[in-house]
């Protein structure tokens, strides 16, 4: 009975862990969406086509058209529907001459807030009056840019301003205000309205590409990281900031095929699909860096598009520097930027869609704000000469300021760095002083980095499970102990788990399957949490006794629990010496709390063998 209760739990637990990888719900499962995409494969003749469409039209009800212009020459159409008749389609007939049916998913703007007036930029208050006058561009609001600052985009500046380089914004459009009259455009398309004037009607398409290339050193507003690069407007959003799978898709065909260097999408939503994959495939084909805003739900993945390959996913944080409370983390995200928070927003001039369109400075929050930071910065590095989309994102990671203590994958390769990246353009192959100062800048050569939980938690986990090991071979001195499977495993389920996998980040998955993989039975109580801190009711011999009373009577796997309790010992007596934090415990109590707990898992272990040997 004892054996098939433990199993039960054992099974419970693995299962869990299966579900969070291989049914992974979050913002995946929760696309939206009112109509199918109807992919026809393009070998099909036009009059066969055409026969299938009526087919399909008169079998369901349904009116098959295409979505835009340019959805003709790839034989996409669209038609109302639903789920259900979602899996009729697929399962029909007319399957054999396509190659994608799937959900037309709506992506939106990702909106954490409201959005501040310039006014609330032009306060007095004392911070503002002791600060120095700013040395730089003579944009007059330029000092309130606190996020140019932030990324020493000023330092890029002396090597390039991104002239020659064309950075497609598919988004709501773009209307061009008064502070990017001396930027260039080139070409653009409107798909929500098949027509080629991309003009904005709700104001964040504009405020993206002021980020990305405001005019700059005009006397006017405010500056843009790449001002000196063109612009190519592509409105995929409505005016109520959603749009669909199949405009966004085309878009970005469009964007590759018309000579786009780097692609923007501060957009996104849930359900993952084909159709955008595989525009985006064909754009990093031919060369074009593809840029994403991670989303602004708090999750601990990034929203499509930025989770699919060959796209950067972008977090956001704050004038802190710290992580904006409203940005997603984790799986997908590859670097991050500055995306506002209340403390202080992103500045652009835009259009104010509450007051008739007319043009004005408004700061917004969010990913979608940190996005075109790094687009403009990937503008930037290739003009400096780097070409492939692969050199150009190695590049951005490469320079992007580390942080270390960065267990949940709040900030990618780092928080963006302008100077750093354009200078490590510049200088073309790394010599081996660069990759060394690179190393010493970005802490890798402080042992502490690899001992003190930067990487992993090295040496702590080592002791514990080799104390856990010591531990075994004390008792068996003075009683019989049976080495084998069960013990070992109980030794390393006790002291740390599967260590190496609890800062790993696999692509689009959940990060806590992995912490749970990764953490000993005292660290299972902060899990989901991911924090470092110990739960008290797992880091004591609360488990190990509970392990021993149902274990104890049965010939092997008495010696996991047995294992289980030595390993407990093991890892809470390294903790109270190198991390002993406890929830809810003061200093001091916490080291007391875990050294008692530690003789006590070592006694209740003493004392299972010693009367069942």
């Amino acid at each position: 009975m004892r054996k098939l209760i433990f199993l039960s739990l054992f099974f419970v637990s693995v299962t869990a862990a299966l579900i969070g990888f291989l049914n992974f719900g979050g913002l995946a499962a929760r696309g939206e969406y009112q109509t199918i995409l109807l992919d026809f494969k393009e070998t099909i003749p036009a009059d066969a086509l055409q026969k299938e469409l009526k087919a399909i039209a008169k079998q369901y009800n349904v009116t098959p058209k295409l979505d835009n212009k340019f959805s003709a020459k790839d034989n996409v159409y669209i038609i109302k529907g639903d789920k259900q008749l979602l899996q009729k389609l697929r399962w029909s007939k007319f399957a054999k001459d396509t190659e994608i049916i799937e959900p037309n998913y709506i992506y939106k703007i990702p909106k954490p807030g409201e959005s501040a007036r310039l006014a609330e930029f032009l306060k007095p208050n004392e911070e503002q009056q002791a600060q120095p006058k700013l040395i730089g561009p003579n944009d007059p609001l330029y000092s309130k840019q606190w996020n140019m600052r932030q990324i020493n985009v000023e330092g890029a500046w002396s090597q390039t301003k991104g002239s020659g380089i064309t950075v497609a914004v598919i988004d709501t459009g773009i209307s061009k205000v008064r502070d990017l009259v001396e930027t260039k455009f080139v070409k653009g398309y409107d798909f929500v309205n098949d027509k080629e004037d991309a003009s904005d009607d709700n104001g964040h398409g504009t405020h993206v590409a002021g980020t990305v290339a405001q005019s700059t050193n005009n006397g006017y507003g405010v500056v843009g990281v790449a001002y000196e690069a063109n612009l190519m407007p592509l409105k995929v959003l409505n005016e109520y900031g959603g749009g669909t799978i199949a405009d966004i898709a085309e878009a970005i065909k469009f964007a590759a095929d018309n000579g786009a260097d780097v692609i923007n999408m501060s957009l996104g939503g849930g359900g993952e699909s084909h159709l955008m994959k595989d525009a985006i495939d064909y754009a990093y084909q031919k060369g074009v860096v593809i840029i994403a805003a991670a989303g602004n739900e708090n999750e601990s993945s990034a929203s499509y598009p930025a989770r699919y390959p060959h796209v950067m996913g972008v977090s956001a944080y704050g004038p802190d520097a710290e992580k904006a409370p409203y940005s997603n983390f984790g799986a997908g995200v590859d670097i991050s930027a500055p995306g506002g928070s209340d403390a202080g927003k992103i500045l652009q001039e835009t259009i104010d869609i509450d007051n008739r369109g007319e043009e004005t400075f408004l700061g917004f929050q969010g990913t979608s704000m940190a996005s075109p930071h790094v687009a403009g910065v990937a503008a930037l590095i290739k003009a400096s000469g780097v070409k492939e989309p692969d050199e150009i994102l190695k590049v951005l990671k490469n320079s992007a300021i580390v942080i270390n203590d960065d267990g949940l994958n709040y900030y990618g390769a780092g928080q963006l760095n302008a100077e750093a990246a354009v200078k490590l353009a510049v200088q073309g192959q790394i010599t081996f002083q660069d990759f060394f100062r690179w190393l010493r800048d970005n802490g890798y050569l402080n042992p502490g980095f690899w001992i003190d939980g930067g990487a992993v938690a090295l040496i702590p986990k080592i002791l514990m499970v080799v104390g856990s090991y010591l531990l075994a071979w004390f008792l068996r001195i003075y009683f019989p102990v049976q080495w084998g499977w069960s013990l070992f495993s109980g030794l390393i389920a006790g002291s740390s788990g599967l260590f190496f996998l609890k800062t790993i980040f696999i692509f689009d998955l959940p990060q806590w399957p992995l912490r749970l993989l990764g953490s000993s039975l005292p660290e299972l109580g902060n899990t989901l949490q991911g924090t470092d801190a110990f739960n008290p009711i797992f880091a004591s011999v609360l488990i190990p006794f509970v392990l021993m009373s149902l274990l104890l009577g049965h010939p092997v796997w008495k010696w996991f629990a047995v294992g289980s309790s030595l390993g407990v010992a093991a890892c809470l007596g390294v903790s109270a010496i190198t991390d002993p934090t406890v929830w809810g415990l003061p200093a001091g109590l916490d080291r007391l709390f875990l050294l008692a707990n530690a003789i006590l898992c070592f006694a209740l272990a003493r004392l299972s063998v010693s009367k069942n040997g």
